[in-house]
């Protein structure tokens, strides 16, 4: 067998090795309730904004000092070189907590380039495709002006910034939930940054970090089946293998790994 095949393989195994009870419907739920605020920023706060720009200099400023944390390069350089980091390191290594801790590493750099990437991609195509004009067209568009592949002007919903944003913390919520709380703060300043730059309305920030997110939560799900990175808990709900705070040693699992919370 080639590398893909012993690859797909290996997946197999794993999965077939780790029965977890079935998924909950919980992405439905994410999915409705985010659809709803989306119609709700429609109708009450996107014409308003729309009206009122720019943003006063004060809220504008702190915008653009944080705003730019949406972009995506960043992310995806870092959780590249830490997916490479750590398979080097994997291979290196002679002691077996090295190498696990350089695996698990390696599988954390996969999900967070996936999850960024992905999201991103996919929401870059998606408002093309719906080519709402941005802020700027109000005065001659207004806050619903549609004008599918009109270039830059017209790619307002949803926003990538935003959807990388979404897509960054539930990467981090999942991962370190107890910090959870400030994680979703710090989201919600990031992607509304958008809107006191006057780059976007509230309904496309709303509608990117609710896929952002919702995506990074779907893919956790399916690395849970795998046992990469996490693992399903009691009522499918993906946690994960192991606590990044601190990373303790673990004894290995019947399938050559170490285990991480796994029982």
């Amino acid at each position: 067998m080639n590398g893909i095949e012993k690859t797909w393989a290996w997946l197999k195994k794993r999965r077939d090795a780790n029965r977890h009870p079935p998924a909950p419907h919980y992405w439905q739920i994410f999915a409705i309730v985010a659809a709803n605020l989306v119609v709700l920023s429609f109708l009450i706060f996107d014409t308003a904004v729309g009206e009122t720009r720019p943003a006063g200099p004060f809220a504008r400023s702190i915008g653009e000092l944080i705003t730019d944390f949406g972009s995506s390069g960043w992310i995806l350089i870092v959780s590249a070189i830490l997916f490479f980091e750590g398979l080097s390191s994997f291979r290196l290594s002679r002691s077996v907590k090295r190498r696990f801790r350089a695996l698990y590493a390696a599988q954390i750099g996969a999900y967070f380039f996936l999850a960024v990437a992905l999201s991103g991609l996919s929401a870059n195509v998606l408002k093309r495709v719906i080519g709402r004009a941005r802020p700027s067209q109000f005065d001659e568009w207004g806050a619903f002006g549609i004008s599918p592949f009109s270039g830059s002007k017209f790619e307002s919903f949803p926003s990538g910034h935003s959807t990388t944003v979404g897509a960054i913390f539930m990467v981090l919520i999942l991962l370190l939930p107890r910090y959870r709380l400030a994680f979703v703060l710090l989201a919600l300043w990031m992607g509304f940054s958008r809107v006191m730059v006057s780059a976007h309305y509230p309904s496309d920030v709303i509608a990117g970090l609710s896929y952002g997110a919702w995506f990074s939560l779907l893919l956790a799900n399916i690395f849970a089946r795998y046992r990469l990175v996490f693992m399903p808990d009691a009522k499918g709900w993906p946690i994960p293998r192991l606590s990044l705070i601190p990373l303790r040693q673990l004894p290995p699992d019947p399938l050559g790994k170490t285990s991480g919370t796994d029982k």
